[in-house]
């Protein structure tokens, strides 16, 4: 049997990259770690940043031109990029300090030509590279899917229903909202490429990419509410047809640019920073006129509806078991497990949890120095034992058909009292979180408004951490999700009741440790009597305690005392029923009041 062919290394990937670039007329090219839909994960054929690179972040470019090639990141990932990208081959950046559309400009010939995949950028990341010198051209075909030797099949995972139970409204009166913004604003059509947005439209869910319940393939809404969805007809079984109903047309992929071509003289919508640019290329070319616009799904998918709503409020209470569980089991880690066998662990626990179909994201088990690598991923090469006297950092969530959760918890290992800096770092993270928890403001304010209420009293001693506070969460879909953030970068979108966001400001000193303390937030309405105008409040989902050895109490206002004892007090009251012996007895401990 002939022995199977080595793989090539990232030098020979590089070079055959290079030299396919070359055969095509081309002195560059871009590659976005990016499938065609956009989306934070992909499948495994479409991870073409990896395969070049070597990194495997959720966030990234690569540049390559003859002569020198980068790959750009943000700060979420760049002590990740530094261990996985071999520095002699690419030069490794920070994407905000340095733009790749500045690096491009730096190194690129005066009229270079540089390819780039259509389907793999919006029509704005597109518009981010003008202006500097070069030609960007569209290339039909990928050059990397050219020289990608063993690259893999395309995910064929049936697409399923999601019940109305956990879906809480009927696919028909979604389509019937979105058909009626379309009427609204004088569109015939708009194009829906996320399939998040897919899956809440039609009440389905799939398997075809990793910890994101997808089923990919893209959609064409009408203004009259019926829609054509495009996907392979093998991954729409005879239920879900039934399921979708007769106002939906099931094409194969390949029937796509037909249909946009039928287009012609038509308002279409598309969202220019959420789809690929290939769509807007394409309607143009075929005589449609383009209306950038939000996808249409995005705020009413973020809005949760009564029924979703009371579904995260169930998920996340199942999950406090789980995950109050494994906070015990952590008591004795130190020195017998690994940030893996701890990941390994909760998961386990997980797996017993009702109506559980997997993590939401891979679990982010930091110990010591690796807890400052802000997307930590463990692996086989970079496992760490979890010593004693240092700081675990485990962010963590889980999908179940009736939510999404994603918390994340930093532990003192023991059996050692923590220094008093690190005490004071961490109960400042813990203010910042608690900022926002209590926080009520006015309906119309953004995620940009609040960001510097999680950062202030980091702020006032010289702190502060390289990422968003908080992002939108989906009901059992993407545990990413739009249009809302907290973030000083976020765009100016109102936060509105029903939304789920993110509440997780942190610290990182990198070699050192990582501080991140995160619970789901519920966006609902205010009660202010007598209020000049209507407001908004958060509503807790998540339900776990915070370590009480890393809390320097001096630091507490009354107040922030006062909210931390009713917090823990309801953790114990929600999960203390589902555990028993020593679980139920730690976390009565765990939940002491401090006041």
């Amino acid at each position: 049997m002939p022995r199977p062919a080595a793989m090539p290394s990232p030098g020979e990937r590089l070079a055959a990259l290079r030299g396919e670039l070359l055969r095509r007329g081309l002195d560059g090219f871009l590659v976005p770690r990016a499938d065609e839909h956009l989306g934070e994960y992909v499948p495994a054929r479409a991870d073409r940043l990896r395969w070049l690179t070597g990194f495997s972040g959720s966030a990234g470019l690569a540049v390559v031109l003859a002569d020198a090639a980068a790959v750009f990141t943000d700060g979420r990932y760049v002590l990740q990029l530094a261990e996985q990208a071999d520095a002699t081959l690419f030069q490794l950046r920070h994407i905000t300090d340095e733009p790749p559309a500045e690096w491009l400009a730096q190194h690129a010939g005066a009229g270079a030509r540089v390819g780039y995949d259509p389907l793999l950028f919006s029509e704005e990341a597109i518009a981010r590279f003008g202006d500097k010198g070069v030609t960007l051209v569209a290339v039909d075909d990928n050059p990397i899917d050219a020289v990608w030797a063993d690259q893999p099949a395309a995910p064929m995972a049936p697409a399923v229903p999601h019940p109305i139970a956990f879906a809480g409204l009927e696919s028909a009166r979604k389509r019937e909202q979105v058909a009626a913004v379309l009427a609204a604003e004088k569109q015939d059509a708009a194009v829906v490429s996320d399939p998040a947005s897919i899956a809440w439209l039609l009440n389905i869910r799939g398997d075809d990419v990793p910890f994101t319940p997808f089923a990919l393939g893209f959609l064409v809404i009408h203004a009259d509410a019926g829609c054509e969805l495009f996907m392979a007809p093998e991954k729409v079984p005879a239920q879900t047809r039934a399921w979708i109903g007769n106002a939906v047309s099931v094409q194969d992929r390949a029937a796509l640019p037909g249909a946009l071509a039928r287009l012609r003289g038509k308002r279409v919508r598309v969202d220019a920073g959420g789809s690929p640019a290939w769509f807007a290329q394409t309607l143009r070319r075929a005589g449609a006129e383009v209306v950038a616009g939000m996808d249409p799904c995005m705020l009413p998918k973020a809005r949760k509806n009564e029924v979703e709503r009371q579904g995260s409020r169930n998920a996340h209470a199942r999950d406090a078991v789980a995950v109050c569980r494994f906070l015990r089991w952590m008591e004795s880690a130190a020195g017998r497990e690994s940030e893996m066998s701890a990941a390994a662990r909760l998961l386990a626990l997980r797996g017993e949890v009702e109506l559980f179909r997997g993590e939401s994201f891979p679990a982010i088990s930091g110990s010591g120095p690796n807890g400052a690598i802000i997307h930590y991923r463990v692996s086989a090469e970079s496992d760490r034992a979890i010593g004693a006297d240092e700081l675990y950092l485990i962010d963590s969530g889980a999908q179940y058909l009736d939510g999404t959760t994603d918390i994340t918890r930093t532990l003192w290992t023991g059996p050692g009292t923590p220094p008093a800096e690190l005490r004071g770092r961490v109960t400042r993270v813990l203010k910042g979180h608690i900022a926002l928890a209590t926080l009520a403001f006015p309906k119309g304010v953004c995620g940009p408004h609040i960001d510097g209420f999680a950062r202030a009293a980091l702020w006032q001693v010289g702190l502060d951490y390289d990422h968003g506070t908080g992002h939108g969460v989906g009901s059992y879909l993407s545990v990413h999700e739009g249009p809302v953030s907290i973030s000083r970068a976020a765009r100016a979108i109102p936060i509105e009741a029903g939304m789920i966001l993110s509440n997780e400001p942190g610290f990182y000193l990198p070699g050192q440790y990582g501080i991140r303390l995160e619970n789901l937030l519920l966006a609902v309405d205010a009660d202010f009597p007598g209020a000049a105008k209507p407001f908004l409040s958060f509503e807790t989902l998540t339900w776990a305690p915070f370590d009480r050895r890393l809390i320097e109490q001096s630091l507490l206002t009354r107040a922030e005392v006062d909210w931390l004892d009713a917090y823990h007090a309801q953790v114990e009251a929600i999960v203390g029923p589902h555990l028993t012996g020593e679980d139920r007895a730690w976390l009565a401990a765990a939940c002491t009041r401090l006041g």
